[in-house]
């Protein structure tokens, strides 16, 4: 087996090779320790039944790990520098495939199928770039794709918000929106100095499984959204000053508003980040009736 690319030796070795630069505008932190790049696999429950999808491969350090436990691997990578290094140090593994494309413009509804023909269990596993995490996660988890979740690295502060629980400071819009589709769960810190170059903040990895429908059954998700949204828009208000300022007209609809808070049983003096998500699900549904545009 070939050494591993994840190491300090190795990675300087590579990088010196192909005369490679870091542009700090993509978000280019390598991973040099082994050992973590096991556990993101092992926290993904892979198989040689799966395919794995990858964004941001890099110089491929993940991406062996991947190639070694699964059936097949596609990963996504928009920076063409990279392309005759991933050549080099994936030579050995004949099941993965590079894609030059950015995830966010890449039609995976029709790739997965595609790529994955005979693979019935497909996980996202990755490093992400932590400038665009949060698009990156919405967008695999909105397009309602045949995956079985993802396992992925991002900025702990991040993870925390996306993990949070109702009640705590952490918690907020983004925190729904994700369990909302998924159960959220941070498996592991990692440290910035397992990094090159060493980032400025420390990382955790997010398992994100996907439910097999969504946390809570509402009437309009669009509503339900923005109701949330509206909610949290100023965290030290209280939810009825929240909504009567956020939605349209809320002004003039407050007392409709405040007997739809106690038809939900939610006094409208607490505020957004108190609610857990089935609360704002049965308010959501009450609110719509008062606000629906025909």
């Amino acid at each position: 087996m070939e050494k591993d690319i994840a190491t300090p030796i190795r990675t300087k070795e590579i990088l010196k090779k192909y005369g490679f630069s870091f542009k700090k505008s993509l978000g280019q932190n390598f991973l040099i320790d082994p050992n973590i790049l096991r556990n993101i696999t092992k926290f993904a429950g892979l198989t040689k039944e799966t395919g794995a999808i990858e964004i941001g491969p890099g110089i491929g350090a993940l991406t062996e790990h991947l190639a070694r436990s699964c059936k097949q691997v596609v990963a996504f990578e928009i920076d063409g520098r990279l392309f005759p290094i991933l050549e080099d140090t994936l030579s050995p593994y004949n099941n993965v495939e590079i894609i030059h494309q950015d995830i966010l413009e890449a039609n995976l509804q029709e790739m997965i199928p595609e790529k994955f023909s005979n693979i019935n269990d497909v996980m996202v596993v990755a490093n992400l770039p932590y400038y665009v995490t949060t698009p990156i996660i919405l967008k695999l988890l909105e397009n309602n794709l045949p995956i079985r979740g993802m396992v992925v690295m991002l900025q702990k502060e991040v993870a925390d918000r996306i993990a949070a629980k109702p009640g705590t400071k952490d918690y907020g819009s983004l925190s729904i929106a994700i369990q909302y589709y998924t159960t959220a769960e941070t498996v592991m810190i990692v440290p910035k100095t397992v990094f090159m170059p060493q980032p400025n903040v420390d990382s955790a990895v997010i398992r994100l499984i996907k439910r097999e429908k969504p946390a809570v059954d509402v009437l309009d998700e669009a509503f339900f959204f923005n109701v949330i949204r509206i909610s949290f828009a100023q965290r030290r208000k209280t939810i009825i000053n929240n909504l009567t300022n956020g939605l349209e007209k809320g002004k003039e609809k407050k007392e409709e508003i405040l007997k739809a808070l106690h038809s939900a049983s939610i006094d409208p003096s607490r505020r957004g980040e108190t609610l857990s998500i089935q609360e704002f699900g049965t308010l959501s549904d009450n609110l719509l009736p008062i606000f629906r545009t025909n």
